[in-house]
Parts: C-alpha cells; sequence; structure tokens
C-alpha cells in the first residue's frame, strides 16, 4: 500500500448509508478525511441495514468528519444542495463518489418502464449532474478525482444481451465517466471508473442476485474501499480516463493476498463467484 492520505480532503458521496460506499468512507475517514452523503435514507429501512446518519456517525467513530445530506440525486435541487452544504461545511470538493446505483436484471420484455428509467436516471444521469456540480470546486483542489463504481466497457453479445436495461446504464455511467474525463483533462481533474472481479457482500447481491448462498462466495466491501483509497489518493493525471479492476489496482500497491477479504474466512480465490460484465 501507499504512504498518501486523505487527511484534508473532503470527499461528496451518493449513496453511502451502507455496503461499499460506506466502506470506502470510513476507509478515508480513517486518514480523518470529510466526507459528505448524498442519500435518501433519512429512516430506517424495513429490510436494509444503516441510514445515512448511522453512517455519519460510524464516519465520526472512525475518525473522519462527516455530513449527512437526505437526498435523491435524480434531483437537481438536492444536488445543488448537497454541493453547496459541502463547501459551506468543510470548505471545498476534492473527491467525487458516484456510488448510488440501482441493480435489475430483467430481461426486456420483463422489465418495467419505471425501473428502465430509475436505472438511467440514477446510475447516468446522476453520475454526470452530480460530477458537474461539483466541478467548479474539483477545479480548486490539488488533487481533484471524479470516481465511478461502475464497469469497462465491454460490448461482447454476452453482456449486452445478458440484461440489457442494466447494462445500458452501468456502460453510460462508465461512458459519463470516460466523457468527463477526456473533456477536464486539461483542467487536472480525473475522472476514472472502478469494478472487482468477483461479487462484493452486499444487500445488493443478497437481495438481487443471489441470497446468502452467493455472499458466501463473495468478497467483503472493504477491498473495494481498499482499491479505491488507492486511485483518489494517487496523483490525478496518472489515473484519468481509465476503467480499473479493483484487484489489479491493489496488486499494483503490492497486495497479492486477497484472503482477508473472503466473505467467509478460508473460502479460496478459485470459489469466489465473478461479477457481471468481465470476461
Amino acid at each position: 500500500m501507499t504512504d498518501r492520505t486523505l487527511a484534508g480532503t473532503t470527499i461528496l458521496m451518493s449513496g453511502g448509508s451502507r455496503g461499499i460506499g460506506l466502506a470506502i468512507a470510513l476507509r478515508a475517514a480513517a486518514d480523518g478525511a470529510s466526507i459528505a452523503m448524498l442519500a435518501k435514507t433519512d429512516s430506517p429501512h424495513p429490510t436494509l441495514e444503516g441510514t445515512v446518519h448511522s453512517a455519519a456517525d460510524a464516519i465520526r467513530a472512525a475518525g473522519g468528519q462527516a455530513l449527512a445530506v437526505v437526498g435523491d440525486v435524480r434531483r437537481d435541487e438536492d444536488i445543488a444542495r448537497a454541493v453547496e452544504q459541502t463547501v459551506s461545511t468543510f470548505g471545498g470538493i476534492d473527491v467525487v463518489l458516484n456510488n448510488a446505483s440501482v441493480i435489475d436484471l430483467s430481461t426486456t420484455a420483463e422489465l418495467s418502464a419505471k425501473k428502465y428509467d430509475l436505472m438511467q436516471d440514477v446510475n447516468v444521469r446522476g453520475t454526470l449532474m452530480l460530477s458537474r456540480a461539483a466541478l467548479p470546486h474539483l477545479v480548486r483542489s490539488t488533487n481533484p478525482h471524479i470516481l465511478s463504481l461502475s464497469p469497462p466497457l465491454n460490448p461482447s453479445p454476452r453482456w449486452l444481451g445478458a440484461h440489457t436495461g442494466y447494462t445500458l446504464s452501468k456502460f453510460g455511467m462508465t461512458m459519463a465517466t470516460l466523457g468527463l474525463a477526456a473533456e477536464l483533462e486539461q483542467q487536472g481533474i480525473a475522472a476514472t471508473t472502478l469494478w472487482p472481479r468477483t461479487t462484493i457482500a452486499t444487500a445488493a447481491v443478497r437481495n438481487v442476485l443471489g441470497g446468502e448462498r452467493l455472499m458466501r462466495v463473495s468478497r467483503t466491501p472493504e477491498i473495494y474501499a481498499d482499491a479505491a483509497y488507492e486511485v483518489i489518493t494517487a496523483p490525478a493525471h496518472e489515473v484519468t480516463g481509465q476503467s480499473l479492476i479493483v484487484e489489479d489496482v491493489l496488486e499494483s500497491v503490492g497486495v497479492t493476498d486477497f484472503s482477508r477479504y473472503a466473505a467467509v474466512p478460508g473460502t479460496p480465490d478459485e470459489r469466489l463467484y465473478p461479477d457481471v460484465f468481465l470476461d
């Protein structure tokens, strides 16, 4: 691992009440970073752990500063309010983390129009609009980053045809990020995507993909958090425009043993379940 730090850094994140987003926030908090979260979970959900407020408490307990902004990344006024409150509270924005995402693996015939629109609005539009709103502040940062949790573009029939609506939204999320990378390169703002080789033990995996069986052959969110940490602490010009893989990022800084990230200790790597979009 590097000796770089997020001390003094401010991260604005979509989502983050639980799972991968919260793990990334807690990793940053260990350095004393400030994290603002724009999330809808103002009160407990009957089937999902955590709220934006409990996440903020956990960040503070881990050594960071936190700002809970209750809102919806689909709403421009909520995005504007999140940016304004983040800047007024912490003085600026150094990192935008596009973490919020909606998943539905239905076939095209079975996918409702409402759910299709929701995936497009959160995954694609939310990514672009939150990033755009933060640009006047990112440009003032000494090492500005936009990091989106989305896959490399892989237009093979296997993935295009597997769950077309979801695939469109995640590839759109990546294209928005890579477009920003090209557009903002001269301003020194990095835009990068990050995706894991295996499934990650999150509520989406339990509730949408495969229940407890799949949870047991997944890795913990901490592997994503450690890789994200390496990306957003790297000099912006070194990572911008890339679609990075979690395990590759960690291997590049000398981490070769991933056994500690297994959701069930002792599970060999070859038994872990591969995530979507990677051949």
